[in-house]
């Protein structure tokens, strides 16, 4: 998970104030990040009743980034506040203790000077994975997503060039999405195959509501020769979600990076999910610099 060993010690004090947790989870088995009053289970309802036990104190966690139903996470980033001070091993070691096994939290500490874990961000990424086999995945079912029609990579990649910079992704929205602005600044998307699987590697200062899915579904349908490379620019150009087909599924997609300035002290991922990690070098599993800081408005 990380870039370097996080050590879990009993020597220093975390608490009594604004905590981080650096943590990830298997997204197959929750309704998405968000807690949902009908009771239905979520990652955000699982960590609040675990972190709130283990500072026997009810906490209210914030996020870096609100997944989707099935949507996975090798690394998020979430903060809290607490009057209770326990040191990084007991939070760590007392909260995991008390979550369900497909979330784990690897690291806590102190919520330096005015550190949001959602404001505070300056880029969030994301690895999209696609067995691409006549026959489906057993062992890897709702991990990765699947199509039996061969992909041409190259072309994925050609074609999603285009996407990069600063533009207006109402294509690329769900027809729910709450956020403001369409306006996003895409710094990196890059689709390699790696033996049968396709995965495509995509880093933003922020994403809409099913961007990445529905990037990943257009690119999947010119990769499959469906449609011309060039149709990822008109479907851009045309601020026109209509115009953009299907949403790929959620089991193919994970949250790998959040991005913060080095003096809040959040330890640096090692970009995963971990099956995937090793068909990467290890210059493309470690972070990528933005080259524009658009930080999220309060």
């Amino acid at each position: 998970m990380f870039l370097t060993p996080q050590p879990l010690t009993t020597d220093s004090c975390i608490g009594a104030g604004r905590v981080a947790l650096a943590f990830e989870y298997d997204g197959r088995g929750f309704h998405g990040w968000q807690y949902q009053k009908s009771g239905v289970r979520s990652v955000q309802g699982e960590l609040t009743r675990a972190v709130s036990k283990v500072a026997d104190y009810p906490v209210d966690l914030v996020c870096a980034g609100r997944t989707d139903a099935g949507v996975h996470a090798s690394y998020q980033i979430a903060h809290f506040e607490t009057p209770s001070v326990r040191n990084p091993r007991s939070w760590v070691m007392g909260i995991n203790t008390s979550l369900p096994a497909d979330i784990a939290v690897h690291w806590a500490g102190n919520g330096v000077g005015d550190f949001h874990a959602r404001f505070s961000a300056t880029y969030r990424r994301y690895r999209y994975v696609i067995y691409n086999h006549p026959v489906r995945p057993g062992i890897l079912s709702g991990q990765v997503s699947w199509t039996f029609r061969p992909l041409d990579a190259q072309a994925m990649h050609k074609a999603a060039q285009s996407l990069k910079g600063e533009h207006d992704f109402s294509s690329f929205r769900a027809a729910g999405c709450q956020s403001r602005s369409p306006i996003r600044f895409l710094e990196a998307i890059d689709v390699t195959r790696k033996g049968e699987f396709v995965v495509i590697d995509i880093q933003a200062n922020a994403f809409l509501h099913h961007m990445v899915r529905n990037i990943a579904g257009a690119l999947m349908a010119v990769g499959a020769g469906k449609q011309h490379p060039e149709w990822i620019r008109e479907i851009l150009d045309a601020k026109d979600r209509t115009a953009a087909g299907v949403t790929a599924p959620p089991h193919g997609l994970y949250l790998v990076d959040v991005g913060y300035p080095e003096g809040f002290s959040i330890p640096a991922a090692q970009c995963g999910p971990g099956f995937v990690s090793p068909w990467f070098s290890a210059a493309d599993n470690r972070p990528r610099t933005p080259t524009h800081i658009h930080r999220k408005q309060r």
